[in-house]
Formats: C-alpha cells, sequence, structure tokens
C-alpha cells in the first residue's frame, strides 16, 4: 500500500514539473512573441526617419568628341530596370551652343557591372550619339543664347535669332536580343515660337499643357514682358483643328529690372522676380493676357531674386536670392485676393544662388550656389537632404527626373555623377505630428491624404484625434450602462436572475464586430438618421418619465405586491417605464423640429452652426463600439462588485444603511480597484477596435469633436490604406508606424491603469 501510495506521489510530482516546464515555456514564448511582434513594427518603421544618401560613381573627364568650352548646360537621366547595378541605365548629356544634344553613357568596369565597388575614376563615358535641334529653313546657323530648364527633362532653347524651342530629351533603356543593355534617346521638339521682329528676347521659358498647347513667357531687351500662347481657334464637324498664336504684352507697373521669369506649365501664372527684391505674379487668361498683377515686396533689405522655379505640382515657387538664400512662395486666399506669401525657407549658399532645378515627381528641389555646392531640399517637410560637390565644386548641374540622380561639370571640365537614395523625404516629425502648409491651402493643417494628389499627406494628428474621439464618445455610452448593470446584477437582483442574465451578457462579447458594423452600417445608421430628433428627445424625456415613476412608486410600495416586485424584480417595472418614455419621445420629436427646426433639423444644424450632419457619425458608432464594450466591463465589474464579503454588506445593512446606500458607500469604494481595470480593460479595447470603426464612421480624417460627423481611427486607417501600400514604401512604413502608436497607447493605458488600480488596492484593502 505504501508503494502505490509513493508511485502516485512520484508520479504527481513528475506532472508538477512537466506542467511547470510547460507554463513556465508557454510564458516565456507568449512574451518573446509579443517582444518579436513589437520588434518587427518598430524595425519597419524606423527607416522613416533615415536621411538621404549620394554615392559618387563618376568622376572622369567628358570625352575628346564633346566641345568642351561651348556647354551650356548638363543632364543626366537614371533609368531604373532591375534590382542590381547591371541592369540600371545611366545616361548623360550636354548641350553646346549649336544646339547639339550630346548623349554619354556611363560604363562601368567588370567587377562593378557584378555589383562590386568600384573607382569613381575608373568609369569610362563614351559617346552614344548626337543630335541637333532642327532649324527653319534659313536659319541653320543660328545658335544658343540661353538655355532654361522650366521642369523634369524639359528645355526651353532661346536662340540668336530670337525664336525659341520648347525640347525634352527622352531617355530610355532596352535591351538587345542577347539580353545586354542599350541605352536610346531621342529629342522631342514639343514646340516652337517664333516672336516679331521688335522682341528680342533675352531670356525666355515655355511650357505645353496637356492638350499641347504652348504658352511662352519672354523677357524682352527692353525690359518688356511678351507672352505669346496657342489657341484653337478652328474646328471641322471630323474633329481638325487649327492653331494660332496670340500676342500679348504683360504690364510690369514699374519697380526694378526684372532678373528671373518663369511660368506654370498649363500657362496660367507667370512669375518674375527683380534685382530689388520683388515678386510679380500675373494670372493669364486662355489667351495670354493679364487678369490680374501682383507685386509683392519679398524681402526688404532689396537683395536681387537671381533665379526661379516652379515647385513640382505647380502652386509653389521656388526663389533664390542673391543673399544664397531659397524660398518657397505660394498665392494664399486672403479676403479679397490671393496674395504670395512665404511658406519656408530651405538651405542658405554661400553666394547668390545660380540655379533651382525640380523634381518632375516630387516636391524636391536642387540648387546650385555661387561656391559650386549642391544642395537638396525637400519642401514639404522642409529638410535638407544632400549637400554635393562641397570638395570638387561645380559650375553647373543636371537632375535627373525621376530624382535619383544628379551630374555637375566643375571648372576642369570633369564629370561628375551621383547616384542619389533619399526613400522617404517627406517624413519628418513635423510633418508627421505638426502642422504643415500644403498646396491649395490658406494655412498650416493636420491632414491625412495618401493618395488622388501629387503631394501626400501623412499627418498622424487626425486619425490619433478619431481614435480618442471614438473612443471618448463609446465610453460615455458604455460605462454608465456596463457599470449600473454590474450593481443591479450583483447585489439587487436575485440570485436566479443573475445565474440566467449573466451568462447571456457574457455571450454578449463573442458577438462578431464585423456583424455589429453591418448591422450600425445598414440598419442603426439610417434609422438614427431618420429619428435622430427622437433621439435627443429621448435623452430629456426617459429621464424625467423614469423620475415621475419613481416618484409615484413611493406611493404604491406600501403595499405587499409592490414589496414582492421590488425583491430583485424592480426591472420588470422600469421596463415597460422606459418603452413608454420612448414612444413620448418619438410622439413629440416631429412636432418639436417643426416648431424650433423649421421642420429640417439638418437644414438648422449646418444654418447655425456650419455643421453637416453625416449619417455615419460619432453617435451611432458610439452605440456600436459601446455595444462590443460593454460586456467587457460588465462582467469584470460584476465580479469585482460579487468579490466583496458579505460581512461589509451585512455590518452596513446592520446599521440601517439602504442598500443603494450600502451599494455607493461600502461596496463601491472597496471594489473601485477591479471597476477601474474593467474601465481601462473597455477603453483599451475601444482603442484597438478595427471592424465597427471601419464600416459605421464614413472614414473621413477629420479633426471636428462634433458627434454629427465622421472621423478615421488608427486601426480603421491601417485597414484601409494597406492594401493600396506599395512594399517598403513611404504609406507602408507610416501604416506600421500607426501600429506603433496603437501598441504604445495601450500600452501606456495598460500600465497607468495598473499604477491606479495598485494605489486603490493600498487605500481600500486587499479587495
Amino acid at each position: 500500500m505504501t508503494e502505490i501510495r509513493r508511485t502516485k506521489f512520484q508520479r504527481s510530482k513528475l506532472c508538477d514539473a512537466i506542467a511547470r516546464v510547460a507554463i513556465t515555456l508557454g510564458g516565456i514564448l507568449i512574451i518573446a512573441s509579443v517582444i518579436a511582434i513589437v520588434v518587427l513594427i518598430v524595425w519597419v518603421t524606423l527607416p522613416l526617419f533615415g536621411g538621404a544618401r549620394a554615392d559618387l560613381q563618376v568622376a572622369v573627364p567628358l570625352p575628346e568628341p564633346v566641345p568642351r568650352d561651348e556647354i551650356l548646360t548638363v543632364g543626366v537621366d537614371f533609368v531604373e530596370l532591375g534590382q542590381q547595378a547591371a541592369d540600371n541605365s545611366v545616361t548623360g548629356y550636354t548641350v553646346t551652343r549649336d544646339g547639339t544634344f550630346t548623349f554619354l553613357e556611363f560604363v562601368w568596369p567588370g567587377d562593378a557591372a557584378r555589383g562590386e565597388r568600384h573607382r569613381p575614376e575608373a568609369v569610362r563615358p563614351r559617346v552614344i550619339g548626337r543630335q541637333k535641334v532642327p532649324a527653319p529653313p534659313g536659319r541653320e546657323d543660328r545658335t544658343l543664347q540661353r538655355v532654361e530648364r522650366p521642369g523634369g527633362s524639359e528645355h526651353t532653347l532661346l536662340w540668336s535669332d530670337g525664336s525659341v524651342s520648347l525640347v525634352d530629351a527622352v531617355l530610355t533603356a532596352q535591351a538587345d536580343e542577347l539580353g545586354r543593355r542599350t541605352s536610346q534617346y531621342a529629342l522631342e521638339v514639343r514646340g516652337s515660337v517664333a516672336p516679331d521682329g521688335g522682341d528680342r528676347p533675352v531670356r525666355a521659358v515655355m511650357r505645353v499643357d496637356e492638350d499641347g498647347a504652348a504658352t511662352c513667357a519672354m523677357l524682352t531687351d527692353d525690359q518688356r514682358l511678351v507672352v505669346l500662347r496657342e489657341s484653337v481657334v478652328e474646328e471641322s464637324l471630323f474633329g481638325g483643328s487649327k492653331k494660332q498664336v496670340r500676342r500679348s504684352v504683360v504690364r510690369r507697373g514699374g519697380g526694378g529690372t526684372i532678373t528671373a521669369i518663369t511660368i506654370s506649365r498649363e500657362g496660367g501664372t507667370l512669375y518674375a522676380g527683380t534685382d530689388d527684391g520683388h515678386l510679380l505674379r500675373w494670372e493669364l487668361d486662355k489667351n495670354g493676357a493679364a487678369t490680374h498683377r501682383e507685386r509683392t515686396a519679398a524681402f526688404p533689405d532689396e537683395r536681387a531674386v537671381t533665379t526661379l522655379a516652379m515647385v513640382f505640382g505647380d502652386v509653389s515657387l521656388a526663389v533664390g536670392d542673391g543673399e544664397g538664400e531659397v524660398t518657397v512662395w505660394a498665392p494664399i486666399r486672403t479676403e479679397k485676393a490671393r496674395k504670395l506669401t512665404r511658406i519656408c525657407s530651405l538651405s542658405r549658399h554661400d553666394g547668390e544662388v545660380k540655379e533651382i532645378l525640380a523634381s518632375g515627381r516630387n516636391k524636391s528641389l536642387l540648387s546650385l550656389g555661387e561656391a559650386g555646392k549642391v544642395f537638396l531640399d525637400y519642401v514639404t517637410s522642409h529638410k535638407h537632404l544632400l549637400t554635393l560637390a562641397e570638395n570638387r565644386p561645380v559650375q553647373m548641374m543636371g537632375y535627373s527626373p525621376r530624382g535619383n540622380a544628379v551630374v555637375g561639370l566643375d571648372a576642369e571640365q570633369n564629370v561628375l555623377l551621383w547616384y542619389v537614395d533619399s526613400p522617404h523625404p517627406e517624413i519628418s516629425v513635423g510633418t508627421l505630428f505638426g502642422k504643415v502648409w500644403y498646396d491649395g491651402h490658406d494655412e498650416p493643417k493636420y491632414m491625412w491624404q495618401s493618395s488622388g494628389t501629387h503631394e501626400p499627406k501623412f499627418s498622424l494628428v487626425p486619425v490619433i484625434f478619431g481614435t480618442l474621439k471614438a473612443t471618448v464618445y463609446a465610453m460615455f455610452f458604455a460605462v454608465p450602462l456596463a457599470l449600473f448593470s454590474a450593481m443591479y446584477v450583483s447585489h439587487f437582483t436575485s440570485p436566479a436572475f443573475k445565474r440566467a442574465i449573466k451568462p447571456v451578457v457574457e455571450v454578449m462579447a463573442a458577438i462578431p464586430t464585423v456583424v455589429i458594423g453591418f448591422l450600425i452600417l445598414l440598419w442603426a445608421a439610417p434609422l438614427v438618421g431618420k429619428w435622430i430628433m427622437a433621439v435627443f428627445a429621448g435623452l430629456l424625456i426617459i429621464p424625467v418619465t423614469f423620475v415621475l415613476f419613481l416618484a409615484v412608486w413611493q406611493l404604491v410600495r406600501k403595499y405587499d405586491w409592490a414589496k414582492r416586485v421590488e425583491n430583485g424584480y424592480e426591472f420588470l417595472a422600469l421596463v415597460p417605464v422606459v418603452v413608454l418614455g420612448a414612444v413620448l419621445a418619438t410622439l413629440v420629436a416631429i412636432p418639436l423640429e417643426n416648431a424650433l427646426m423649421g421642420g429640417d433639423f439638418r437644414q438648422w444644424l449646418f444654418d447655425t452652426t456650419q455643421t453637416r450632419y453625416e449619417q455615419l457619425n460619432s453617435l451611432v458608432v458610439a452605440f456600436g463600439l459601446g455595444f462590443a464594450v460593454i460586456p467587457i466591463i460588465f462582467s469584470i465589474s460584476e465580479d469585482s462588485l460579487s468579490s466583496i464579503p458579505y460581512e461589509l454588506t451585512a455590518a452596513s445593512l446592520a446599521v440601517g444603511a439602504s442598500r443603494w446606500q450600502t451599494v455607493w458607500r461600502v461596496i463601491l469604494p472597496s471594489a473601485s480597484p477591479g471597476i477601474f481595470a474593467a474601465v481601462m480593460i473597455g477603453f483599451g479595447r475601444a482603442v484597438g477596435e478595427t471592424m465597427i470603426v471601419f464600416m459605421a464612421t464614413g472614414n473621413t480624417p477629420i479633426m471636428d469633436v462634433s458627434p454629427f460627423n465622421g472621423f478615421r481611427t488608427l486601426s480603421a486607417n491601417i485597414a484601409v490604406e494597406i492594401s493600396e501600400a506599395p512594399r517598403d514604401g513611404t504609406l507602408y512604413r507610416v501604416l506600421f508606424l500607426c501600429a506603433v502608436l496603437l501598441f504604445l497607447m495601450t500600452f501606456l493605458l495598460n500600465t497607468a491603469a495598473e499604477v491606479v488600480r495598485t494605489q486603490l488596492r493600498k487605500k481600500y484593502g486587499r479587495y
């Protein structure tokens, strides 16, 4: 018998040891999994805050066939075909005074073609072709006077005979039948104008809109601004059209000498800068005539404006001045008209700014200073990304349309080529959590708009605000109902009813949230929108009806049947009262709306507060999200209230306290640690909820405390955007940052809840 007991004891010890090891390993794995998840989302997020990088790939003299003394400008294009260096095509070009584009292909040594490091001096550039811009008959001897680059790969060529051409240097990369990379190039003359004999331009800039109509702005030698604009003057029934060039002279209105001009792509806005620090802006009609003129004293110290460039999007204007500062301006709407306003200041050069080149894909700017340094900045984030040519100053530069390569030509006619890697230039702490002055807006704002615009907006403040708004509205609805229900079930109702109702409420937590969101979207939201006045009337009428019933009940509770109802079955008498209050609220809603709001609550709301009533709003979300949170708060609160020893309740009742006084003065303080934990867990549950807010909020990332409009939460933002986010792109990493913020919010909430709960337990005992 003793041997059998010893065997059972050893077997029990073995089972205990196995269970201890399994539980320990399980806990360690859970903790390790949570840490691994946190590390993963943080690791994906970190590159957002990394800087840009530029690698010098080429530093060699120009090939001999290129006429070095005749070069007016240089350019580059970096066509990305694959992940390996050998799969990419880098082609540069020079533009000489005779209008010839000489295209160069940079050939790396064999080891570099396999992705290995190489010396920039070892690259062998070779001429792969030369192409001259065609001239009209009889003008073959004309030469180039000036080259302007309004954006991308376009070049405005001003010729010695006064004519102006817009040429696009189209560069591509292809593979031959053996799989070898071959560079392809072509010159596309997109527009050409010849001014009248009296116009002798010294500067010119030309753009072509989406319809192919060209607009050319010219500054003549006598400081007149002439606009030549193509327009369709005749169109036949079969689609034929005839273009005519219209000429208009823009009125200056006095001031200093114009030193720089530029024009928007659609030809609707003309800008000029003067040598006394003024900026001029004209709005042009379809014929090129000025409909509005503005003169702005941009620089009180009267420094000269040396160069102008339109930022990507054609809303903002980049200005370089004689003091080396690069500033960005935009026309901002005021009470009377739009006025040029300084948006930001970027990097400062030593000496005047010679040239500014804008990217054709984002709002990055490349600027060249008098000292030969090249700065790369980003307008939206106001970030200085890179400084190039610090040790080898350049005289001229080129920027690839994709923004991934920069070329320069130094005083010794050496060509310098940098690969630029700037994956997330638009992201900074300021753009994520601060107000940003976006194109088309009259003031800095918090905005989220990841697509459908040339300037993505990644402010997380609206979605954080939406998360807190959803949680607060839901908790206003859920906490009172859950706590009063828990108090009633734990200390006022009968044991039989408690055994029946508590499992039912806990089963509510198992209802899929997508079902709740679906019902809110298709049923509750239209119903609340139709009876919104009844909802507001019910907030007043139902409590009044309840109070009146209690006053009447005090007169009838002396009867025995009433006392039996009070003994744990009060809800049987209160349910008809609540139903009666709801019916009365429905009956008075329409007359009340007719009397106070002219029969239309939505129109009255807009006329009074300028707030639109959205069908998917905070009220319906509060009902749906509160319904999902109530079971958690109720269950934990009821357990905390029921765990209070009966001796405390009996002692309170023995000294004459009522049941309500006992619950309020004795039970609640003792159970406050558990109740607070229940509320915090419910708060965290509401913060992380996805499907209800995804389906029932409208997902509009706005910041408005009004209960009549929608919002977007962090979790819904991830659900909405993640399917459209390219892997490792800016949006992709910002969504992971949203996940990090969600984790931090829940972690801080749980930590604060534990600290407060510990303090409450110390104050009110172990219960």
